[in-house]
C-alpha cells in the first residue's frame, strides 16, 4: 500500500466518523422533538380527556419509543441532563454532550412550535390561558419545586444508568426507563408540571414566556444537580 492509499484510507475513515456523528446528533434532535410534540401536545391537546396519568404515560410511552427508535444511534438521551450526566459518569465526550444538547434544545424548541401550530387551529385555545405544557411552580414553593426537581431527576438518571449498564438485562431498557418517567411524572406534574430535562423545559417557556421563562433557571439547575449526584452516587454503587 503507497502513501497515497493510506491518506486515502483516513480520509474515507473521517468522512464515515463525521457521518456517524451527525446522524447521532440528528437522532437527539428528532428523539427531542418527538418528547415535546407527544408530551407537552398530549397536555394542550388531550389534557382535558386524558388527565395527569394520561400525560404521565404519554412522557414516558414517548422516551420508551424513543429508546428502541434512536437508541441504537445516539444512545437516546434527549435531555441535557441525562448528557452532563453521562459526561460526568466517562460515558460521553466532551464534544458530544456540547452538541447533544444544542440538538436537544433546537428540538425541544421545534417540538413546542409544532404543538402551538396544531393549538392554534382551535378557535378556543389561548396560547395565554391554556399555554404549552410549560413547566413552572405556582401552589408549590421554589424550594419545593427546586427539591422536587434534583430529586425526581436523580431518580430518573439512577434508573438510566442502571438499565443501561453492562450487568442489567439487555433489550429492556426503554420499558423500566419510560415507566420510571411516567413514575415521576405521576408525582411531579401536580408540584411543577415535571421537568428532570431542561431541553422539555426550554422549548414551551420561550414560546409562552412570562412566569414559565422567569423560572426557567431552576427547571436547568435542579435537573443538573439531580443529573451530577446520579452519576457519583452510581460510579460509587456499580
Amino acid at each position: 500500500m503507497n502513501e497515497s492509499d493510506v491518506n486515502e484510507d483516513v480520509d474515507v475513515g473521517s468522512s464515515v466518523n463525521k457521518s456517524g456523528a451527525a446522524k447521532k446528533y440528528v437522532a437527539e434532535f428528532l428523539g427531542t422533538f418527538v418528547l415535546v410534540l407527544m408530551g407537552c401536545g398530549s397536555a394542550v391537546l388531550a389534557g382535558y380527556y386524558i388527565g395527569n396519568v394520561g400525560i404521565s404515560f404519554a412522557f414516558g410511552l414517548a422516551v420508551l419509543a424513543m429508546v428502541y427508535a434512536i437508541g441504537g444511534i445516539s444512545g437516546c438521551h434527549i435531555n441535557p441532563a441525562v448528557s452532563i450526566s453521562m459526561l460526568a459518569a466517562r460515558k460521553i465526550s466532551v464534544k458530544d454532550t456540547a452538541i447533544y444538547i444544542v440538538a436537544q434544545c433546537v428540538g425541544a424548541i421545534v417540538g413546542a412550535a409544532a404543538v402551538y401550530a396544531i393549538a392554534i387551529g382551535n378557535s378556543k385555545y389561548s396560547l395565554a390561558f391554556n399555554g404549552l405544557g410549560q413547566n413552572q411552580y405556582v401552589v408549590f414553593s421554589m424550594v419545593s419545586a427546586f427539591i422536587a426537581e434534583v430529586l425526581l431527576t436523580f431518580v430518573f438518571l439512577l434508573v438510566i444508568h442502571g438499565s443501561t449498564s453492562e450487568k442489567a438485562p439487555k433489550g429492556f431498557a426503554g420499558i423500566s426507563i419510560g415507566l420510571s418517567l411516567v413514575l415521576i411524572h405521576l408525582v411531579g406534574i401536580p408540584i411543577t408540571g415535571t421537568s428532570v430535562n431542561p431541553a422539555r423545559s426550554l422549548g414551551p417557556a420561550l414560546l409562552v414566556g412570562g412566569t414559565a421563562l422567569n423560572q426557567l433557571w431552576l427547571f436547568w439547575v435542579a435537573p443538573i444537580i439531580g443529573g451530577l449526584l446520579a452519576a457519583a452516587v452510581w460510579r460509587f454503587i456499580e
